[in-house]
């Protein structure tokens, strides 16, 4: 295990809609924030979209725990329940009847107009102590047009000045294309406030992943390089989801590996051995980088020839210059040396040389004359 490899307290990439492992990407904090305002504004009924894997049911967790213990909620994870069966759950949740007596008490066999009877009066009940009631109901693009129907009468459940229960309705974005249907006209019109999730970009990516392993307490302990992040951005095309997968693996591939810095070839491998492909994105981008390379080649080879060019006009400039005797060093040939003139000599007399001609003769005096020869 992994986990144990890098320290972790618990694994950081678990597919539980665990609410401390929400990052609140710019699209998941202004979702949850128009649902806050909306419930606190009783607004009725609202709807929360968004692709498989976005995290619309731990949006919806976290958006439970912020509220305060004024607020009864119910969430409802089966869309497919019958009406009564519904009507049962959310008495259930909000603490009116007992699970024993949702089995085989007197509520098990109650009709629908018993069960909305007891919901209103329960509603009325929260007035006097300024309660509020919620509903939220995941998966709801699979609720069927009766069902619909009756989640549409439930909300009439209201005074002269507020309604009693805000409904929340979580789903896939085809819901919207459910509410738009022309039988579904009277429920969609009743909708407030539309939320939508999105996808994360490359640097939420980033930021997503760095989240999930401090709380996990491991972020010390393992890093993703960040070509390996483009990678996982490109592969899961940022739904949350889909990156738990991918990096749950990766960090298994690196653990048997005993390094704790992923590689892209790390998340190739681990995205391969799950079967994921590039987004449509993600081999946009790839073939941009393929372009790009393939544009830049020819300018490096002209670039290459032209350095080759201005390196040779360089030699021969050197060569140019280049005194005969180190010819040798820049690998040509010397060309064979020049003959020396030797002077050559006449016998005869030492000649004068060329000094003592220009120096006046030496002037030598008489010889003493003799006393004995002398005239008188």
């Amino acid at each position: 295990m992994y986990e144990q490899y890098y320290g972790f307290v618990q694994p950081p990439f678990t597919l539980t809609p665990d609410p401390r492992f929400l990052y609140r990407s710019e699209s998941h904090e202004e979702a949850i924030t128009l649902l806050q305002q909306a419930i606190r504004r009783k607004e009725g009924f609202i709807v929360l979209t968004g692709d498989i894997g976005t995290g619309k049911t731990t949006s919806c967790r976290a958006l439970l725990e912020q509220l305060d213990a004024s607020v009864f909620t119910s969430l409802v994870l089966n869309p497919f329940l019958s009406v009564e069966e519904l009507l049962r759950e959310v008495l259930l949740d909000f603490g009116v009847v007992s699970r024993e007596g949702v089995r085989t008490g007197r509520i098990a066999t109650a009709s629908k107009h018993e069960l909305i009877s007891t919901l209103h009066e329960f509603l009325l009940s929260l007035m006097p102590i300024h309660g509020s009631a919620v509903l939220i109901i995941d998966e709801a693009q699979h609720l069927t047009p009766q069902v619909l129907e009756q989640i549409r009468i439930i909300s009439n459940l209201e005074t002269n000045e507020q309604k009693l229960l805000q409904i929340v309705l979580v789903g896939q974005l085809n819901l919207l294309d459910v509410l738009a249907a022309a039988e579904m006209r009277q429920l969609d019109q009743r909708i407030s406030i539309r939320a939508t999730l999105k996808p994360l970009n490359r640097e939420e990516v980033e930021a997503y992943i760095a989240h999930r392993l401090w709380v996990a307490r491991g972020s010390t302990a393992v890093t993703f390089e960040p070509a390996a992040l483009d990678r996982v951005h490109a592969y899961t095309g940022g739904v949350p989801r889909i990156i738990n997968l991918l990096c749950d693996r990766s960090l298994m591939q690196s653990a048997q590996m005993r390094v704790n810095r992923l590689t892209p070839a790390i998340i190739e491998e681990a995205a391969a051995s799950l079967g994921l492909r590039l987004t449509e994105q993600g081999r946009q981008k790839k073939k941009k980088r393929a372009a790009s390379a393939t544009a830049t080649a020819p300018t490096r080879g002209r670039v290459a020839g032209m350095a080759a060019l201005v390196l040779a006009l360089l030699v021969g400039a050197g060569l140019w210059f280049t005194p005969v005797d180190q010819l040798i060093d820049v690998g040509l040939p010397a060309p064979p040396p020049a003959p020396v003139y030797q002077p050559r000599f006449v016998t005869g007399p030492k000649p004068i040389p060329r000094d003592d001609l220009l120096l006046p003769p030496p002037v030598t005096a008489p010889p003493p004359a003799n006393p004995r020869t002398a005239a008188p």
